[in-house]
């Protein structure tokens, strides 16, 4: 070997990933295959904040962090990238996170985006990354993320957790079983458990978005034949814990990643942009064509009808003792105080105007 040729060592690369390089699957090559990597994590709540959290310390290149809330108080038992500053200023998480994560490892890219990922912005917000990595709590959110998957050809890593129970499941398009082969139909609202109806222990979001994590760094560094198919299933109270084989589960007919069918993606009706959230007791109303005027425009004129709060994300506005309405640039808006999807167009339409 020519002794003037220079051959990268471990002391040439930041030491911060000297012990994940010692780790013989990653080593050096998979480090810098990280450093390339590109990945999405959407919602930035429990999982994603771990999520997030992981992906940064690892050293992957290019992390996009994709949010339509802001940080509440009652984020802060398991939602580990916030403080009760940002609870107390009401900061959108995506920017409370990116924030956090900068002085974590100044040299990842961090891509933050204030808004509801949804059929109009989906394949726009997702089309350039590696990997999706699924930190939603609801299931019309999963399709969508299901259908750019099998569209685009890019794998995702679908988790969940409430309660005390938690489960993951690796797709890879054209390989596995994606999402509808597996749930033809989302479950109808008010039948599966919420985080604000079961409640939610700490661990079991850890458990879950670590398994996550560890599954997107194997793509990122290509060791594939590594890759967990099965899907993982945990109840960390109850000391439970099974793996499914689901190999077996891909539909001829599934509308997604057989027939092509992008039934999500392509939605563009009213139900789609006016969403009850489930266990939040609030409404989301996102307009079709986005609004152009600032905050201070909407400032200006909520003040003379009740208290207004606005900092450079958001402005929230007491339209009375129970009823908050939350508005973003943009147009898209979140009513707080009601799940009556009548009465909050009404209150959308009294004071916005539809």
């Amino acid at each position: 070997m020519d002794p003037h040729l220079h051959t990268e060592t471990a002391s040439d690369v930041d030491p911060r990933y000297s012990r994940q390089i010692l780790f013989p699957p990653i080593g050096m090559e998979g480090q810098r295959k990280l450093g390339l990597g590109r990945v999405a994590i959407v919602g930035m709540g429990a999982l994603g904040t771990v999520l997030a959290n992981h992906m940064v310390r690892a050293g992957v290149g290019y992390v996009r962090i994709i949010d339509r809330d802001f940080v509440d108080k009652s984020n802060l038992q398991r939602q580990m990238l916030y403080d009760e500053e940002d609870a107390a200023a009401t900061i959108p998480k995506s920017i409370a996170a990116a924030k956090r994560l900068q002085l974590v490892n100044s040299n990842v890219v961090i891509d933050p985006h204030v808004c509801d990922l949804n059929a109009t912005n989906a394949e726009q917000l997702l089309h350039d990354v590696d990997v999706i990595l699924d930190g939603t709590d609801n299931f019309a959110v999963r399709f969508l993320l299901n259908d750019v998957s099998m569209k685009l050809g890019i794998p995702w890593i679908y988790g969940g957790a409430v309660a005390s129970r938690g489960v993951s499941l690796t797709i890879i398009p054209d390989r596995t079983p994606c999402l509808r082969c597996l749930f033809p139909q989302a479950p109808a609202a008010g039948t599966t458990d919420t985080c604000d109806t079961a409640g939610v222990i700490g661990g079991i979001i850890h458990v879950v978005a670590s398994f996550q994590a560890t599954e997107a760094l194997k793509l990122l560094v290509g060791a594939t034949e590594q890759l967990n198919l099965s899907m993982q299933q945990w109840d960390l109270w109850f000391n439970q814990n099974s793996a499914i084989r689901v190999s077996g589960a891909k539909k001829s007919d599934c509308p997604a990643c057989a027939q092509k069918q992008y039934e999500y993606l392509d939605a563009h009706l009213e139900s789609d942009t006016i969403q009850s959230l489930c266990g939040r007791n609030s409404v989301q109303i996102h307009p079709i064509i986005p609004s152009t005027q600032p905050l201070e425009y909407w400032e200006e004129r909520l003040q003379p009808l009740g208290l207004v709060e606005k900092n450079r994300f958001l402005l929230k506005f007491h339209a009375s003792e129970d009823i908050q309405i939350i508005l973003f640039p943009g147009g898209r808006v979140l009513i707080q105080g009601t799940e009556d999807l009548i009465q909050a167009k009404s209150l959308y339409s009294r004071y916005i105007g539809m």
